[in-house]
């Protein structure tokens, strides 16, 4: 099996690592992940197939996060199936994720593109596809 192309890790550079942590730590959690270190300014969350994610508050990163400015505007995950996703996108908000395109929802992607769009307190937005 090739590796080629495929995503190696993702590091999010973030304002508030501890609110991070609980958005993105319980999303990680969720899609698979587990926390496999963790440092006065980061943490790492791996996955058995899909890489790792970092998030850090170092003292490298200037500004906020915009998603509509150049850069990158969103990730998108597998979620599993479309039970999976509809439960994602209803107990985000729980955990600090907003549903974005809430009119157009689930289908905000187009008619054959089952996912939820999520937005965090600083602005990231995660796309949740479910499986066909």
């Amino acid at each position: 099996m090739t590796r080629t192309g495929a995503l190696h890790h993702l590091e999010l550079w973030v304002d508030d690592l501890a609110g991070a942590e609980r958005e993105w730590g319980w999303l990680l959690g969720e899609l698979g992940y587990v926390c496999s270190d963790h440092w006065r300014d980061g943490q790492s969350w791996r996955h058995d197939t899909a890489g790792y994610v970092v998030l850090e508050a170092g003292p490298d990163r200037s500004g906020t996060h915009d998603r509509l400015r150049a850069g990158m505007n969103h990730v998108a995950f597998w979620a599993g199936g479309r039970g999976d996703v509809d439960r994602l996108a209803a107990e985000g908000a729980a955990h600090g994720w907003r549903l974005l395109f809430a009119d157009r929802h689930p289908y905000a992607g187009g008619p054959d593109h089952y996912a939820a769009f999520l937005e965090n307190s600083e602005g990231f937005e995660v796309e949740l596809v479910a499986e066909s």
